[in-house]
Formats: structure tokens, C-alpha cells, sequence
């Protein structure tokens, strides 16, 4: 197995203190574990996987910042992530009030960067240890991409039946949006098609 570069071992150690740093005074403690522990499972295997499957540094780069997001999505819930305080405070406007919003945002940005940041992982396995060209491994991602998001989609349903009703609710964030969930695939499908728009699906050089 081959040795981690020192700049992905970075990126995971910078993964590792935000997930940390989520953690402090966590303002939902009752869904923080869900939200959290596909990221921690992930940090713990990274070395492992990294190994065995090694990765270019722009796709570990991709990765830990689709993580980053959904890091500090989960601290909030989703639905209470505070950008419009953060707006405030830098401008004196909030984002709600300038764009016409009358919902939190915060997950519809997630959803869209998995799409977009999955072309350049995903593309490179696909290629890499797939055998694909430039057009299989474009396929690849909006398959990967889809086939997720609908699975992620059927996650929080079975949550639904399973949770309590105010705990699935805060996971879940779909803040009285019957379609949320076909919102939520839509947006990870146009992040992936924006991704290979501007040749994300290309292999990565270092």
C-alpha cells in the first residue's frame, strides 16, 4: 500500500479538529450523532482506504469539503444554520431579506455541492479503477450522484417511521416543503451536470 501524501493527511486533520470543534456546545445534541457519525466513521477509515485505494489530491480535496459543509450543516440541524446573523454582522443586510427567502437555505447549498463535488472523485474511480473513458466516467457521476440521492432521500423516510416525530423532523429539515426531497435530488443532479459543464470529470494531474 502505497503512503499518504502529507497534504491529504493535512486535509483529514483539518477534517478531524472542525468535526471537533462541531462538537462544543452543541446546540442539538438529540440529532448531533446522526448528523455526525457517517463523517466520523469515514475519518476513521480514510488511512485504510487511502491506502488501498489511492486518490489524487484534488479529489481528497473535494471530499473533505463536501464533508466541511455537511460538518457544519450538522451542527445546526440544517435548518438553523445562522447564515443571515453571519450576513448581518459583516453587512448590516441578510441574505433572506435580499434574495426574497422565507426558508433556511443552507441544505438546498449542500445538496448541489455533493453533486458538484462528487465529478471529480467519482470520475477519477470511475477511470482509475474502473477502465472508463472521459464519457463512461461522465455517466458514472450522474449515476453515483442520483442513485445517492435517492437513497439518502429513503434514509429519512425510514427515519420518519422510526424516529420521534421532533427528532426526524430537525434531521430531516424539510421545513413544511412537501417536496422537499424532489427538490434536494434535483439540486444534487444540476451540481453534478454544473460539475461536468466545467470539465470537473477530467482526471486530476497531481
Amino acid at each position: 500500500m502505497s503512503a499518504i501524501p502529507f497534504a491529504q493527511r493535512r486535509l483529514i486533520g483539518l477534517l478531524l479538529a472542525l468535526l471537533l470543534i462541531a462538537q462544543i456546545d452543541q446546540p442539538y445534541p438529540e440529532v448531533a450523532l446522526l448528523q455526525h457519525i457517517p463523517t466520523m466513521l469515514l475519518l476513521v477509515a480514510s488511512p485504510w482506504l487511502l491506502r488501498r485505494w489511492p486518490l489524487s489530491t484534488g479529489s481528497v480535496a473535494c471530499i473533505a469539503l463536501f464533508l466541511a459543509l455537511h460538518t457544519l450543516g450538522g451542527r445546526y440541524a440544517y435548518s438553523n444554520v445562522p447564515y443571515d446573523d453571519w450576513a448581518r454582522a459583516l453587512t448590516g443586510a441578510t441574505l433572506s431579506d435580499g434574495l426574497g427567502w422565507t426558508r433556511n437555505h443552507y441544505d438546498r447549498l449542500v445538496h448541489f455541492a455533493f453533486g458538484g463535488l462528487s465529478a471529480v472523485p467519482v470520475a477519477e474511480v470511475a477511470r482509475r479503477w474502473g477502465g472508463l473513458g472521459a464519457r463512461g466516467a461522465m455517466l458514472a457521476v450522474l449515476g453515483w450522484v442520483l442513485a445517492v440521492s435517492a437513497l439518502y432521500e429513503v434514509f429519512e423516510w425510514l427515519l420518519t417511521l422510526a424516529a420521534a416525530g421532533e427528532t426526524a423532523d430537525r434531521y430531516n429539515g424539510q421545513q413544511g416543503d412537501m417536496w422537499d426531497a424532489q427538490k434536494d435530488m434535483a439540486l444534487a443532479a444540476l451540481g453534478a451536470v454544473a460539475g461536468l459543464a466545467i470539465g470537473m470529470w477530467r482526471r486530476p494531474k497531481g
